[in-house]
């Protein structure tokens, strides 16, 4: 199974668009942005932190699953690739201090992913 886990934090920060203003809005396109996107993925996970938590409720909506962070997202991602372990995971971030956390995991940079939802 191929699955991508988005940290959403790096994926929504990586362009100015003024999402400082509104978090949970700013997660909640990322989230309908993956959901209708044609992706080379048969699962996403997407991790949520701090206040962007309130744009999505945690759940499945079609292929994508909403994770909402208890404290760190970069711990809750990690959490989520270790368990996914035997699986094909590609990571949408470009925090390099968490993608050096995941080895082996493939990363995907948030603007490739932000091309890919049109956003």
């Amino acid at each position: 199974m191929r699955v991508l886990v988005v940290d959403a934090a790096n994926v929504i920060g990586s362009v100015p668009d003024g999402w400082w203003k509104d978090r949970p809005g700013a997660a909640r396109r990322l989230h309908t942005g993956l959901v209708g996107a044609q992706l080379d993925a048969d699962r996403v996970v997407l991790v949520l932190e701090g206040r962007a938590r309130a744009g999505v409720p945690e759940g499945t909506d079609g292929r994508v699953e909403t994770v909402h962070a208890p404290a760190s997202g970069d711990d809750e991602v990690v959490a989520q690739v270790e368990a996914l372990s035997g699986h094909d995971v590609t990571i949408a971030s470009a925090d390099r201090e968490l993608l050096a956390r995941i080895p082996g995991a493939v990363p995907l940079g948030p603007r490739t992913l932000r091309t890919a939802l049109h956003q």
